[in-house]
């Protein structure tokens, strides 16, 4: 038997097998790979193979980190039926256990090209420190820093001087171009009489600087060496045995190859059943411990392969297998009319259902915009004043001309406009209202979600109220201050924010049969006739 293959110890001999592999940036899995995800989740809790602080029984613990595990459902050539295992990056400092399949490439080997390199880089950066802190560069750096200051205070004492005389000259009407001649002969000399005296130990400061910058140089140059030949060691395999690098697979992105692709669970599971002959199934990843303060990942939920890192591998890496087609793309493809709530000359009120395009996407035109264009072919402008994510339904305002939309934009801007959402949380909310305050960019790993970041990301303020709890449900308001993408669903979902998902949220929380938010209600000021106006589109749910 193969050495990583874990047969079931659950009967699953009942089950039938999917008809086609998961999209893997966007499913729900598989009851095996439910199955397997459960046992591989029960010998985490008992196993004594390795330690590592994962922090499930106290998430406060700074020192705690949780992980991404996966496991691969794969079929062997008696045709039995097992499992693969796989965690992302690391453990415990390692990149390799018994009961884990190993890294597409693994860089910490004893005998490879990396740790020997590393040991070089170690070498060049401790003779950078001995040269930066040799006593005599110090002393000669000290030494030159205040020369230099000096020199450079003495010449524009010369200087003013000089210019103090002209202007006393002036006043007394007195003319005499030949003594202005030679007193710039004299600043100049005077410049390289000073220079002349900084010279020996610019020279002493200059070698020690150039030895420097040479090592720096040399690191810069090996590193970057280094680099590519891990990306040219990490080659990929798919069923038709054709094999890629990192290079290869990311030379048509416009994206540079991302810090730890190819060491996250999908890769490697696949890799492992492609060099062993063994039938990928289906899979399934999840999160094992301590909430991340950034993207959502929460203890045990499912979450599907990133895009970032794992998109254009997989791409590779899947062809020759029959995988199911994007959902998203199924979604958006039905056919959903939007409802005109209220119009005029100058704009309208349209109801946007779920799972339609505000705007025209990559792979889908059909969108807000494209239908309201053929609505109306005469309107000029933007004609969408805002936007609703893809999954979210409710009200969009419509412009129907330039000055109206940049008018209506303003409001927006200024934050005049009042806008109500309708959600329905997974779970209960213990407090009745409140505000949420989580700066928010774009995850670069993981487009199009979003994560948390205090360093880089904008200011995101969102008000909420209970509207009622039913049966582990919350139904909420909520009042977005701002309106960054995604915004009411990471605050809801967040560890810091209500720690609990909208339904259907099949980017930050569970699917259903729809992402359970709705923009209600909105409030503005008519440009033309400016009057105030409200408009509500009940939630569906």
């Amino acid at each position: 038997m193969i050495d990583k293959f874990i047969p079931f110890s659950t009967d699953v001999s009942k089950i039938p097998l999917p008809n086609n592999f998961d999209y893997p940036h966007n499913y729900t899995p598989h009851l095996l790979a439910k199955i397997a995800a459960k046992e591989l989740q029960e010998y985490l809790k008992n196993q004594t193979d390795f330690k590592h602080n994962f922090g499930i029984k106290n998430t406060e613990d700074k020192d705690a980190l949780g992980k991404m595990f996966g496991v691969l459902v794969v079929k062997n050539n008696n045709g039995d039926l097992g499992y693969l295992t796989a965690f992302s990056g690391k453990i415990a400092n390692v990149t390799q256990l018994n009961y884990f399949v190993p890294p597409v490439y693994n860089v910490l080997s004893k005998n490879g090209f990396y740790l020997k390199t590393e040991e070089k880089l170690n070498q060049i950066n401790q003779k950078i420190e001995i040269l930066k802190n040799n006593p005599q560069r110090l002393k000669i750096k000290q030494k030159y820093a205040v020369l230099k200051q000096r020199n450079k205070t003495l010449l524009k004492e010369e200087a003013l001087k000089i210019k103090t005389r002209r202007k006393l000259r002036k006043q007394q009407d007195k003319k005499d171009n030949q003594l202005n001649i030679n007193e710039e002969f004299y600043i100049r000399e005077y410049n390289v009489y000073l220079n002349l005296k900084l010279a020996n130990l610019e020279k002493e400061h200059h070698h020690f600087h150039q030895q420097i910058q040479q090592l720096k140089q040399q690191r810069k140059e090996l590193s970057a060496w280094v680099q590519q030949e891990i990306f040219k060691h990490y080659q990929f395999l798919n069923t038709k045995n054709e094999t890629e690098n990192l290079i290869t697979i990311f030379s048509n992105s416009t994206q540079n190859i991302p810090a730890g692709a190819g060491d996250c669970c999908a890769p490697k599971l696949l890799q492992y059943a492609f060099l062993n002959k063994l039938t990928p199934i289906c899979m399934a990843e999840f999160w094992w411990g301590k909430p991340l303060a950034t993207s959502i990942r929460k203890h045990q939920n499912y979450y599907s392969a990133c895009t970032g890192k794992c998109k254009p591998i997989l791409k590779h890496m899947l062809k020759g297998l029959a995988v199911a087609k994007n959902p998203l793309l199924a979604q958006l493809q039905a056919k959903k009319e939007i409802e005109i709530l209220f119009e005029d000359d100058f704009l309208a009120v349209i109801h946007k259902p779920h799972e339609l395009l505000s705007v025209a996407g990559k792979e889908i035109t059909d969108s807000v915009y494209s239908r309201v264009k053929k609505l109306y072919p005469t309107a000029t402008g933007p004609l969408v004043v805002h936007r609703l994510d893809m999954s979210t339904s409710g009200i969009l305002l419509i412009a129907k001309n330039e000055i109206i939309y940049k008018a209506l934009q303003e409001q927006f801007i200024n934050r005049t406009i009042q806008k109500r959402y309708v959600a329905l949380l997974d779970g209960i909310i213990k407090i009745d209202k409140g505000e949420i305050n989580l700066p928010l960019r774009v995850d670069l790993d993981d487009r199009p979600k979003q994560l948390v970041c205090y360093k880089h990301g904008k200011p995101a303020c969102t008000k909420w109220e209970i509207i009622k709890i039913k049966e582990n449900t919350t139904k909420i308001y909520f009042y977005p201050i701002t309106g960054r993408t995604h915004q009411l669903r990471v605050h809801a979902a967040h560890n810091l924010g209500l720690n609990t998902s909208i339904i259907g949220d099949d980017l930050y929380g569970t699917k259903s049969n729809r992402l359970h938010l709705h923009a209600e209600k909105i409030t503005f000021i008519h440009p033309k006739t400016k009057k105030q106006l409200s408009f509500i589109s009940p939630a569906p749910f």
